[in-house]
């Protein structure tokens, strides 16, 4: 689930640079379509949300947001869903009869299911699916992974938009997409944020049951 998104998005780079004029003419239902395609893809752990963000900018501009918002919570309710055929609940049961301290952290987390979804969503670097799929199998509930994941994810994919929005030449953007001091600035800000508030999570003993 890390290794193959690497894999499809430098699959992808390469084709949306080779059909750029391909995809300048595709018409708005066809993006509709190939938005549900990719929230399938996202869910499955085969196309990165922030990075189909940047072209999706780069086409579309900030017509596309609404449909990235789409994408992120359909992928995110998906993979909510998924989990229940791997059977979180046993899963969970298990790591609690052999590692106790697990119990430890569900407690902690399920104080404080929104706020740690949030600071986690929040970081552009930790993976999309892997993070939906723990939580879900944590037992989070669907109400706080769908807020937590929506809210999280609104500064860096519209950070994503800005940046494809504003470039010049699709190679050079899906080949740098980090470029300018003002994104690197910002992508820097969001890790700190999320490093920060996942630490203090981990940090504060009160949130343990007495």
């Amino acid at each position: 689930m890390t290794i193959v998104p690497l894999v499809t998005t430098s699959i992808l780079t390469a084709w949306a640079i080779n059909q750029e004029k391909v995809l300048r003419e595709l018409p708005i239902e066809w993006w509709l379509g190939v938005t549900f395609i990719l929230t399938l893809a996202s869910a499955s752990a085969l196309t990165p949300p922030t990075f189909l963000a940047l072209v999706y900018g780069y086409f579309l501009g900030w017509a596309s947001v609404p449909m990235l918002f789409a994408l992120n919570i359909g992928a995110i309710a998906i993979i909510y869903v998924s989990a229940h055929f791997l059977h979180a609940a046993s899963v969970r049961n298990y790591l609690i009869q052999v590692y106790p301290q697990v119990g430890t952290l569900l407690r902690r987390f399920y104080k404080n299911e929104l706020r740690l979804i949030f600071f986690a969503k929040l970081s552009p670097v930790l993976p999309f699916a892997i993070t939906n799929l723990f939580f879900a199998m944590a037992g989070a509930r669907f109400k706080q992974v769908l807020t937590g994941g929506t809210l999280g994810m609104i500064p860096r994919t519209l950070l994503a938009v800005w940046a494809g929005k504003e470039a010049q030449d699709i190679r050079y953007l899906l080949e740098h997409p980090n470029e300018g001091l003002a994104t690197k600035i910002v992508l820097i800000a969001l890790i700190v944020v999320s490093t920060v508030g996942i630490g203090y999570f981990f940090k504060d003993k009160s949130m343990v049951e007495s």
